[in-house]
């Protein structure tokens, strides 16, 4: 018997890249490892030249498809050159490498994913006739009609990734009207990376049949309105035991923080301002319980002695690939 396997991978577009995906008939039953390799036009995804344009899609993770059902399947995939080396837009690969160095840490990722709904070039909860609502204020966690807008896409959203596997551990509304976040993980670095591109993917795709768009865009309304971000909480073995080794980590990243500021999605320097709970782009601090910090320690991990870390830098519009890798090499060095 037949099923529709979805493959899905991060194409070249800059500043930012952005998820594709086609389907592929394939035996039901198949496993990950049985997972055929495919081909795509990368001519048409700014990933080769016409004139050699075959890219290869490779298999990393498979879940069930929460949209078709059945046993229909979403198939994460890598992207590399016919030659199967990496393709030089594949950020996955060099994650492998930096998991693999310091997997001994073993750690683990949370990545809190914003993002905004719009509908008719306005986001949801905006006046269609134009101008602005209500200042922020009564939208983060709210309920109400007059509060909260598009719901039902967040909900849907919720369970199409639970039905698929994902681990999504939380959502909720954000701090500006048609704003939501959810959240992915506690997982390896590999494992929060691939399922939130598909989660995100998810998003994108329920969006259509309810004929709104999810934008990751850092700063999708200028002006006294909340960004979005992928705040990324972080620790390894010996952080989860030695609040020692919470500072050593916090430290190293102020030591890189230019390195990673540049690598945490295009337009950060209109979303890391200083105000609406961030600390300016140029400038690295850390605190306890500090949401205008860098990097924030939550209180209960100074009162525990021990714990994680929350990096508030990354854009909603960051590549998990490229975020966690950092993060474990930054980190993972300092506490080697």
């Amino acid at each position: 018997m037949a099923i529709r396997a979805e493959y899905m991978w991060i194409d070249g577009t800059e500043p930012t890249p952005n998820i594709r995906s086609k389907t592929k008939v394939i035996d039901k039953g198949t496993s990950l490892k049985d997972l055929p390799i495919w081909g795509f036009d990368g001519s048409s995804t700014n990933q080769a030249p016409g004139k050699a344009s075959d890219c290869v899609l490779r298999p990393v993770a498979v879940f069930p498809d929460p949209i078709r059902g059945g046993d229909d399947v979403l198939v994460m995939s890598e992207v590399l050159l016919t030659d199967m080396t990496p393709h030089k837009t594949n950020t996955r690969a060099a994650l492998v490498e930096a998991a693999a160095k310091f997997a001994d840490q073993e750690p683990l990722f949370g990545i809190e994913q914003e993002y905004t709904l719009f509908k008719g070039g306005r986001p949801l909860g905006f006046p269609e006739s134009g101008g602005f609502p209500r200042p922020q204020g009564p939208y983060y966690c709210g309920v109400g009609a007059d509060e909260i807008f598009g719901r039902p896409v967040v909900e849907s959203h919720l369970d199409a990734c639970l039905r698929a596997g994902i681990s999504l551990s939380g959502i909720n509304a954000e701090v500006m009207p048609g704003q939501w976040e959810f959240q992915v993980g506690p997982l390896s670095p590999l494992d929060v990376s691939d399922q939130m591109w598909v989660a995100r993917w998810l998003l994108h795709r329920i969006g259509e049949d309810y004929g709104v768009s999810a934008t990751l865009d850092p700063k999708p309304v200028r002006g006294d309105w909340n960004g979005a971000g992928a705040h990324t909480n972080f620790s390894t073995k010996a952080m989860r035991e030695n609040y020692d080794a919470i500072i050593t980590a916090a430290e190293a990243l102020g030591k890189n923080a230019e390195l990673h500021v540049a690598n945490y999605g295009h337009g950060i320097e209109g979303r890391l301002t200083g105000a609406h709970e961030t600390a300016p782009y140029d400038q690295f601090s850390y605190g306890v319980s500090d949401r205008g910090a860098s990097v924030r320690i939550p209180w209960q991990v100074e009162q525990d002695q021990k714990g994680y870390i929350e990096d508030r830098r990354p854009n909603a519009n960051c590549d998990p690939y490229t975020v966690t890798r950092l993060i474990v090499e930054t980190c993972c060095s300092a506490l080697a």
